[in-house]
């Protein structure tokens, strides 16, 4: 039996392929601009062009400063900047109207669709879609057949990606239904906009934008099957190398969700628990970022670390759901654009109001002999992801091209289809300093509710980045606009928070902490710590390269022999100023130094440092102050001396490093008055007086352990107080008597100053003591043991005594003795911490990959 497919509405392949021959340019005419469009140019020319574009760069200043940007090649340090059109594109009422009608109408079939594929299967049954078509999809996933209930929605949040045909109309490219990308950049783009262009607003009535995410928030609580009242509704996210980790931030920030990754959830006795600080928490709901095959190892891709052991046996049991479902990637195929015109008479009785771009299934052999004899003249993609296939660009294949992909497609024909040649439609546009026509496409993003859809009034829409050049995709530098839906009267102003009852007292809920979250937090304080430490000793030594070139002074030079040794102990970079090479490096030490600044795959170096601070930090922006971000992505992004080697000695790389300082203290001084005392900010303080502990104990066995001579000594004693900053608090505590004994009570044993050991020693204790705990957990776990043991020791320790030599002593041993000993208890207390807080739980493996099908070619 033949199963038909609509092209085109209903227009048949032969009358096609004529005008295919005859005319390819499916464009509007350009420079044809509705009413709308020609009132919005002449409130662009009162700004005029130099105004326009100095707040274009303050919209783009503000987007890079908010972070929002694409990951590309899995790298927070290769993130590109969100690229910003100031000219809006502006959809009139009446013309949204038609085209929301029509995405609700598209959604609805849809859901419907997903039901009955992993559900009755009447559709193949009854001939409206091919088996092939459906099970030879890598969407298609077996182990949810049976799982989607014909009563329930499934597909909760969709999103379709539209342009503009030859006729005005608006033509489907494709749909997307896991996760849909973009309506946080599309909010994102409206805030900025709104603080960029407020005078553009007062001419135009513009649909806002949170209705929208009212609408979702609503929806997800709604999907609860239990615990509807307060239902704990987290978002699932790959993690911070995924290109869009912004928006999964971004969104999870805005509706205030809580940001999870696979490894924050563990499925125990059929539930899903979210791992935090305090213990195991129950997840009701699971907003998706994260795609369907990932999801979980045990049952689908057995090779993925990014999701939940066990999770589809969760949804199975009812005890969590997930929007959308797992499996919803089926609805993606391109092939399925030939068959919604049939299937929507067959199930809902109405013609499609959107029409999709005319398809061509090459599973079909009238529809595959059609393709291949306008091979060049179409666009021809898989049904689904294959890796390795060559780039496909229509119109510009050779014959050679042209045979291999005629073999590829007469091999595996149910693997393609073809496409027509969209040529998209242009709008106004002001990217290169003047407006000009771009080629543009719109995704629509849509929520369900009660027993329909709700489209956010607007959307995402991308343009070229060359005016003769076509739509990049996202992760390929892509430019994007604000989209105006116009409304006849003002609306009301509309937001996310709820209205509290006259009288209601509101409980105040601290949300649950992920333990992924914790880490990062605990190591934003470390490399915040281990950055600023680094910094100050190379200041020092840096000074002192100034100082020993103006006056040659040997007792210089030796000074800074020793301070360069201890650089190599702060940043672990051996062999470095104290091993195998040392005394040329030692010599010479401008090379050396200049690694250490500026080398990022250089493990300890400053810039190494600095980009683990970066992607800490990355990973949990949503819980710091946003002026902490900004703060660290400026010095990610400005820190990189170039200089030559020649002039480290000419105070330009002292400058920056100075500029360095003042930056990482702003950052502290940011988290420590902006943030809350809860778990958030513990773990990011006990993470850097656990590094200030280390690198003070570090120091301090390079600098002051050995014995020098007494005028050596007390220069020695010098540079480390000024490393500490601590130089003007002696002065000023013991009148300027150089002393070993009085530097170490200062530095050691001075339970109140904040650069002392002890004082360390006591936060953590605070801090420790203040985390939240297991409530199986009795008693003192090792962690408050390890802590409690390193305070005592330290309270027993006379600093006097401390410098005391015996005979021919080269270094102090009960300093060197205490040093050791209380490093290796704070070593101790990292190894507990961690194991309490942060160890993941090993991801449960399949013995064999259970997903079928070879990688066609």
């Amino acid at each position: 039996m033949r199963i038909e497919s609509d092209q085109r509405q209903n227009a048949g392949s032969q009358s096609y392929a004529t005008e295919l021959s005859q005319d390819t340019d499916f464009c509007l005419s350009k420079g044809i601009l509705s009413a709308h469009e020609q009132k919005l140019m002449q409130s662009l020319e009162t700004i005029g062009s130099k105004r326009l574009n100095r707040r274009r760069k303050e919209a783009q200043r503000l987007l890079r400063e908010n972070g929002a940007t694409h990951n590309v090649f899995d790298t927070i340090d290769r993130a590109h900047p969100w690229q910003f059109d100031p000219v809006p594109l502006i959809i009139s009422d009446e013309e949204w109207g038609k085209i929301e009608a029509g995405l609700v109408q598209r959604a609805t079939l849809l859901n419907l669709i997903l039901a009955d594929i992993y559900g009755p299967q009447t559709l193949t049954e009854k001939g409206l879609l091919p088996p092939e078509l459906i099970f030879a999809h890598q969407g298609f996933l077996l182990p949810c057949v049976g799982m989607l209930s014909s009563e329930k929605r499934h597909l909760n949040i969709y999103s379709a990606n539209l342009t503009r045909g030859k006729d005005g109309r608006f033509w489907v490219l494709e749909d997307r239904t896991q996760p849909p990308l973009g309506s946080g950049y599309a909010l994102e783009n409206r805030i900025v906009m709104t603080r960029s262009f407020p005078r553009l607003f007062q001419d135009f009535q513009v649909h806002r934008l949170a209705m929208y995410y009212r609408a979702l928030r609503n929806n997800l609580s709604q999907l609860a099957l239990h615990n509807k009242a307060e239902p704990h509704i987290v978002a699932l996210t790959p993690g911070p190398g995924h290109s869009a980790y912004f928006e999964h931030a971004y969104l999870a920030s805005y509706l205030g969700y809580t940001l999870v990754q696979g490894g924050d959830l563990v499925v125990r006795d059929g539930c899903v628990w979210l791992k935090s600080v305090g213990g195991l928490r129950q997840v009701d709901v699971i907003l998706r970022r994260l795609d369907d095959n990932w999801c979980d190892p045990l049952e689908l891709r057995g090779d993925s670390m990014f999701g939940v052991p066990g999770l589809l046996e969760a949804i199975r049991l009812g005890n969590v759901v997930t929007a959308n479902h797992i499996g919803s990637n089926v609805l993606e195929n391109p092939a399925l654009l030939a068959f919604l015109p049939g299937i929507s008479r067959h199930l809902l009785q109405e013609e499609l109001l959107l029409p999709s771009v005319a398809t061509w299934w090459c599973g079909q052999p009238r529809e595959r002999e059609f393709v291949l004899q306008n091979l060049n003249k179409l666009m021809v993609k898989p049904i689904h992801p294959i890796s390795g296939l060559p780039e496909f660009i229509p119109g510009s294949l050779d014959e050679i091209q042209l045979s291999s992909w005629r073999k590829r497609i007469l091999a595996n024909p149910h693997l393609y289809v073809g496409q027509e040649l969209a040529c998209l439609s242009t709008v106004p546009s002001f990217v290169s300093d003047k407006i000009e026509q771009r080629q543009s496409i719109l995704s629509t993003f849509l929520t369900a509710q009660d027993q329909t859809y709700v489209a956010m009034p607007g959307g995402l829409t991308r343009i070229a980045p060359q005016a003769s050049g076509e739509i990049f995709s996202n992760q390929e530098r892509g430019i994007s606009k604000d989209t105006w839906v116009l409304t006849r009267e003002p609306e009301k102003q509309v937001n996310l928070w709820r209205k509290a009852q006259p009288n209601q007292l509101i409980q105040p809920i601290v949300g649950s902490l992920p333990s992924r979250a914790a880490e990062n937090l605990f190591w934003a304080g470390r490399y915040a710590e281990r950055t600023e430490a680094t910094a100050r000793l190379l200041r020092a030594i840096l000074t002192k390269i100034l100082e020993y070139n103006e006056f040659r002074d040997a007792d210089d030079h030796q000074r800074l022999n020793h301070l360069l040794g201890a650089l190599t102990h702060l940043t672990s970079t051996f062999p470095g100023f104290i091993g195998e090479g040392a005394d040329e490096k030692l010599a010479d030490p401008r090379a050396e130094l200049l690694s250490l600044a500026r080398e990022i795959e250089r493990p300890g170096s400053l810039r190494a440092s600095l980009r683990g601070l970066s992607r800490a930090t990355y990973a949990i922006r949503d819980l710091l102050p946003a002026d902490a971000w900004l703060v660290v992505d400026n010095m990610r992004q400005n820190w990189n001396p170039k200089i030559a080697v020649s002039q480290i000695g000419s105070g330009q790389l002292n400058a920056s490093v100075n500029k360095l300082i003042l930056q990482l203290s702003a950052f502290s001084g940011l988290t420590h008055e902006n943030m809350s005392r809860e778990t958030a900010w513990l773990l990011l303080n006990i993470g850097r007086r656990l590094e200030r502990a280390i690198n003070l104990i570090t120091l301090l066995r390079a600098t002051l352990v050995p014995c020098y001579e007494a005028s050596m000594e007390s220069q020695m004693i010098e540079s480390v107080l000024e490393t500490c900053n601590s130089l003007i608090v002696f002065r000023r505590r013991y009148r300027s008597f150089m002393q070993l004994s009085t530097i170490l009570e200062l530095l050691l044993l001075d339970e109140n100053y904040p650069r002392a050991l002890a004082y360390q020693l006591q936060q953590l204790q605070s801090h420790i003591d203040a985390l939240p705990r297991e409530q199986l957990i009795e008693g003192p776990g090792q962690d408050k043991k390890m802590i409690s043991e390193a305070i005592t020791e330290l309270r027993n320790a006379n600093h006097t005594q401390l410098t005391q030599l015996a005979g021919s002593d080269s270094t102090y041993p009960l300093l060197e003795k205490l040093l050791v000993s209380q490093k290796d208890r704070l070593e101790q207390l990292l190894e507990a911490l961690t194991q309490l807080y942060f160890s993941p739980v090993l991801v449960p493996q399949q013995l064999g990959n259970n997903v079928e099908g070879k990688k066609a070619s």
